[in-house]
């Protein structure tokens, strides 16, 4: 074998035993897998509860909000079609999104003043009046840009003594987003539902009093 041929044979031999190197390297020590980011839905800070300024105001207890197919999960929803939900692979919720509503509700309602108390249900304390919501969509939309989130709840105000509906009405906010990414989904997200509740909250403390006026 001539010096030339045996310098081929070792610089084949060398790259070689560098590929199953590097594959015994991938086996044995996989890629990291990124770890998942939990995002939250939070209450407005530093605003305190007003108190009901009527002795006569009702009460109000707060059905669990419930979410329609699609929306009852941890997955935060994106969509780049009509009608295709996707989710992103490493964000999600810490709490599906009803449930984490359920508080915000209660503490957004107590502000108005005009409810003598507002409850989550079940509770053992009867009520005047009682409140059931239903998620539609909270979703990220990049069909735009830039891309906006979409919340829409449908709400029922119903007497809680004889089981009619007082008031209903569906609300909706779009909010474009600070960046395209989760985070900046999860932002505009907060505003979003921050102003479907004080919407949600004015509709219900005027239905309230509608109702107390005809009674």
């Amino acid at each position: 074998m001539t010096k030339i041929a045996i310098a081929r044979w070792c610089r084949r031999f060398a790259a070689g035993s560098a590929l199953v190197v590097s594959c015994a390297c991938s086996l044995l020590f996989p890629a990291a897998t990124p770890h998942p980011a939990f995002y939250s839905l939070d209450s407005a800070r530093g605003i305190e509860p007003a108190e009901s300024q009527a002795a006569a105001a009702p009460t109000l207890s707060v059905s669990p909000p419930v979410a329609a197919a699609g929306f009852d999960s941890t997955r935060i929803i994106y969509v780049r079609e009509a009608h295709k939900l996707e989710y992103f692979a490493h964000s999600e919720w810490v709490d599906p999104p009803a449930r984490m509503l359920a508080p915000l509700l209660v503490a957004t309602l107590e502000r108005t003043g005009a409810f003598r108390a507002a409850k989550l249900t079940p509770s053992a304390a009867g009520s005047d009046l009682r409140l059931d919501t239903e998620i539609i969509r909270l979703q990220h939309e990049f069909g735009t840009q830039p891309s906006r989130v979409r919340f829409t709840l449908r709400a029922y105000l119903v007497d809680d003594k004889t089981r009619r509906v007082l008031a209903r009405r569906e609300f909706e906010a779009v909010v474009p987003a600070s960046s395209e990414d989760p985070y900046g989904g999860v932002v505009a997200a907060n505003q979003a539902v921050q102003t479907v509740l004080q919407n949600l909250s004015a509709f219900c403390a005027e239905a309230a009093l509608r109702a107390g006026m005809k009674r």
